[in-house]
């Protein structure tokens, strides 16, 4: 009963309209990612994706977080609709190695659920493969003057194309292409533009991805390397069931 809860409550995505401008987006003071969770670490922050109302998927070779932020447009403002949690559990996936950042996943168990409303919302993880060619939307948050410690101050997206895992695995070095997904094109020029690490790639209603490296930036259009969160479906929702 509690596991047919759980894939009911990951079942109701956060709504993000997808199709919003940028240009609309600046004038809507306030616009939350409703999934986006701000994990205010040091010395750099991540980005979490809400995928329970106790949990946080991130990527595990995030620092541990000091605050961690919820229904937040500014990370360098605060507003009254966001809301702040600590943790009570943190979960790296067990085969983790921080040198090759192979299974570059990990669970944040909040302090107290997040309180679901139109700010603050879950999104579904996937469960099966990605389709070739699928579109993902992957936001993140980004400095418009990177300082030492300073908060990111605009939040931003792009809309990418999965590429086949036969060139997913010609672009890497090591064979980690089978738990890999790749978006972008290769980097043909350096970017001085500064994002937040562990952007999710949402595809098709669904978390297929943390962005685990990435060659410039991502918002940009350069290539990045994703952890595929379909290969991890049974050991999230074993840690989310067990926990």
């Amino acid at each position: 009963m509690k596991c047919c809860l759980i894939l009911a409550l990951m079942s109701t995505v956060g709504t993000v309209q997808h199709n919003v401008s940028k240009e609309k987006l600046n004038s809507l003071e306030g616009y939350t990612i409703p999934y986006l969770v701000y994990l205010d670490s040091k010395p750099e922050p991540c980005v979490g994706s809400l995928i329970h109302p106790e949990w946080v998927l991130t990527a595990a070779h995030c620092s541990l977080p000091v605050k961690i932020r919820l229904g937040v447009y500014q990370p360098s403002t605060k507003n009254k609709k966001e809301h702040l949690r600590n943790y009570s559990l943190t979960l790296p996936y067990p085969g983790f190695d921080a040198q090759t950042l192979e299974n570059d996943l990990m669970m944040i168990k909040l302090s107290n659920p997040a309180p679901l409303n139109s700010h603050v919302g879950t999104i579904a993880i996937a469960l099966e493969p990605i389709v070739f060619n699928d579109s993902c939307f992957i936001p993140t948050w980004t400095w418009n003057e990177y300082k030492n410690l300073s908060h990111p101050d605009i939040l931003t997206w792009i809309n990418q194309y999965s590429l086949p895992l036969a060139d997913c695995q010609s672009r890497l070095q090591h064979g980690l292409a089978a738990n890999i997904m790749c978006v972008g094109e290769p980097l043909n020029t350096i970017s001085k533009n500064k994002e937040v690490s562990a952007a999710p790639a949402i595809c098709d209603g669904r978390l297929h991805g943390i962005l685990s490296w990435a060659k410039g930036s991502v918002t940009l259009g350069s290539e990045g390397f994703f952890t595929s969160v379909h290969n991890y479906a049974r050991w999230i929702l074993k840690i989310i069931n067990t926990h």
